[in-house]
């Protein structure tokens, strides 16, 4: 269970971390880059940083694992950044958001990993973003940004020769793209369900796993929401940290995030039909099963009456002392059944 943040602190300026330790000791990897050159420290030493000041170069200092409270408290105190973006960063309940100050923004989201099961796996990423470097935080290591890396190593595109908001660009995008492996991921799952077949009774299990979808559905378009309107404030607001040549790919980032909120609120809308004609289906099924019951108790409803009428024990009923008597009353009833059931059938109850 991760711990909620107690904003009830005695002593404010030191923040908490409300998230759940993934790796031993925190790791800083390093990329220090410009047009002509690319210098990288997978295994960067955290004593040696005192902020980016050439200003000729480029900076990506991405950092795992943010448990360590004093370490980064420390590196972010180095670049000025808020108290308030501090207790963010280490608040992994903490809504996705962006916040501009005066020498940096900052932002923070959420990413998802696909998995092979139904559940997903969710981890925060903060970024920093100042005019010549990009600072990125992650609960722990994973592989959503490795191409960019190998961009970086091989001057594959245009990487190095643009600055730190391209580069948060790619990041984004990259996180964008594991949205939609889920988003695909999840889509596809749901047409091997089947969801529910008219033909087969549904079960409840189906119900149970729609509604699971349905939360996953949620959680991702709750979290595509903030990234959309992160990117329409800079569409409608000129910022310093954003070249006007940039502009475009957050455009971009936009197009993207509404693909995927309709996407999403495509398959939300598939998930709710199936759950209605799921209650449909039902609904019907327990009729016909209503209905059958009905016709069978007002077929036996007068044959009742006539065995129950011979079944009296008066001396005085003429027909108990007629030879053909029982052969009658038989009669009767098999003409009452048939002119019941030709009855039901012209009304057409089944």
């Amino acid at each position: 269970m991760r711990k909620i943040l107690n904003r009830k602190k005695t002593n404010p300026s030191v923040p908490i971390f409300t998230g759940v330790k993934y790796t031993e000791t925190l790791s800083l990897q390093l990329f220090k880059y410009n047009q002509a050159e690319c210098i990288e420290d997978s295994d960067y030493i955290q004593k040696e940083f005192n902020g980016f000041q050439q200003n000729e170069y480029q900076y990506w200092l991405n950092v795992y694992g943010i448990h360590d409270v004093e370490k980064i408290k420390n590196i972010c105190s180095k670049l000025g950044v808020h108290d308030l973006a501090i207790q963010d960063i280490l608040d992994v309940n903490q809504r996705p958001k962006f916040q501009e100050f005066e020498k940096h923004w900052f932002f923070t989201l959420k990413s998802i990993i696909p998995t092979n099961n139904s559940l997903i796996e969710q981890q925060q990423l903060s970024f920093i973003l100042g005019s010549n470097f990009l600072v990125s935080f992650q609960e722990k290591k994973a592989d959503y940004f490795d191409h960019i890396r190998q961009r970086l190593r091989n001057k594959a595109g245009i990487i190095r020769e643009r600055g730190s908001d391209y580069l948060l660009f790619l990041l984004l995008e990259s996180i964008l793209d594991n949205y939609f492996k889920t988003v695909n991921d999840i889509d596809g799952k749901i047409e091997k369900l089947g969801l529910v077949d008219t033909e087969t009774d549904p079960s409840p299990f189906t119900l149970k796993t729609i509604e699971l979808y349905k939360r996953q559905i949620h959680q991702i378009k709750k979290t595509i929401i903030p990234i959309k309107e992160f990117v329409t404030k800079i569409e409608r607001e000129k910022f310093g940290f954003i070249h006007e040549k940039h502009i475009k790919y957050f455009y971009e980032l936009r197009d993207l995030c509404l693909s995927l909120i309709d996407d999403c609120e495509y398959i939300e809308v598939r998930l709710e039909s199936s759950i209605n004609l799921f209650f449909s289906v039902q609904g019907h099924r327990m009729n016909q099963v209503m209905k059958i019951l009905t016709i069978v108790a007002t077929i036996f409803i007068p044959l009742t009456f006539i065995a129950g009428v011979y079944g009296m024990n008066f001396s005085n009923m003429p027909e108990l002392n007629w030879e053909w008597g029982y052969f009658g009353a038989w009669f009767i009833m098999i003409i009452v059944f048939i002119v019941m059931i030709i009855y039901f059938k012209r009304k057409n109850w089944f």
